[in-house]
């Protein structure tokens, strides 16, 4: 008799490591931190792109401002003429230099400024980031589907879908379709111009 009890429970165990009793489970977590990935990467676009396109709209604006002064000071420098007749004229001399000083002091300006110019390398950081956000995203919706896959096949095959329907009373997941308004829109980029 306690031969006969230990090969039921043994045919039991069997029995039940063959339902998928740890495997539903353990499935069904994989789903949920799969979707946590997917969450965190977008939430991570959506801090992440705000603050280089400022960055990137900041230092464009310093640059465009030594731009515009330097462009400037040099439309003035040539508009003040001074013809052979002019050399007498202190006045005339004075108002030259200082057009042409004033073109001097910003070009050094921008000299002193040129290490910190760097419009061009922030937007292709921008761009970056952007590429690399965007496949962070996509990676994270394959896994996600990928995992999703995989629990509704395990809660579907039998025998698991027998312990998967009366022990847990699973049901099949939904995969990433991008239906949420808004969700799977990427920001728009925008440098005001």
């Amino acid at each position: 008799m306690k031969s006969r009890t230990r090969y039921g429970l043994a045919a039991s165990v069997l029995l039940l490591s063959g339902c998928g009793l740890n495997s539903i489970p353990t499935a069904d977590e994989d789903v949920k931190a799969r979707w946590a990935d997917v969450q965190n990467d977008y939430q991570r676009r959506a801090d992440l792109i705000p603050n280089l396109v400022a960055t990137v709209k900041g230092a464009g604006l310093q640059e465009k401002s030594i731009l515009v002064e330097v462009t400037q000071a040099r439309a003035a420098a040539n508009t003040i003429r001074v013809s052979s007749e002019d050399l007498t004229d202190p006045a005339k001399l004075a108002q030259f230099d200082r057009a042409q000083s004033s073109l001097g002091l910003s070009l050094q300006r921008m000299q002193e400024a040129y290490p910190e110019l760097k419009s061009q390398a922030n937007y292709t950081t921008l761009l970056s980031q952007l590429e690399g956000t965007e496949n962070r995203i996509t990676i994270a919706r394959r896994d996600y589907n990928a995992a999703v896959q995989k629990y509704n096949t395990t809660i579907r095959t039998f025998p698991t879908a027998i312990t998967a329907s009366i022990v847990y009373g699973a049901k099949p997941k939904a995969p990433f379709a991008a239906t949420t308004p808004g969700a799977e829109a990427a920001p728009k980029v925008d440098f005001g111009s």
